[in-house]
């Protein structure tokens, strides 16, 4: 049986922690976690945390898998406000994956301090 990195079901986690458990912060783990952005493909295209993978929370729901660089490791989920990842979280956890949300999405993520690029790896920002 393997463990969980994070707590039973979907936890939820600040913006700061987000970015250690998936090497965005200098305390972090590379390799760790995967960063999920489930926003919109034109939410995503002005600004996204750098090395994030992107599907948006309508194409999860209707069943579309994840992409391959984050099947079968830990997911932190990320949205613009914290919602659609909650949503999104729930769900990834209901198909068994290891899967936490960040509070205040990306909106605490650049609040943070923490780096945010669009589409052409230029500084981006939260719309």
């Amino acid at each position: 049986m393997r463990m969980s990195l994070f707590r039973r079901g979907p936890g939820r986690v600040t913006a700061r922690e987000a970015a250690e458990r998936t090497g965005h912060h200098p305390a972090g783990s590379a390799g760790g976690a995967v960063l999920l952005d489930v926003r919109e493909t034109q939410e995503w295209r002005a600004g996204h945390a750098p090395g994030a993978l992107h599907i948006p929370l309508s194409a999860l729901a209707a069943g579309a898998p994840l992409p391959q660089e984050a099947q079968g490791r830990p997911l932190i989920v990320i949205c613009r406000s914290g919602n659609r990842s909650q949503q999104a979280a729930e769900l990834l956890a209901a198909r068994g994956a290891d899967a936490v949300d960040v509070v205040g999405g990306m909106r605490d993520w650049l609040r943070a301090g923490l780096p945010v690029v669009d589409d052409r790896g230029e500084d981006g920002t939260i719309a």
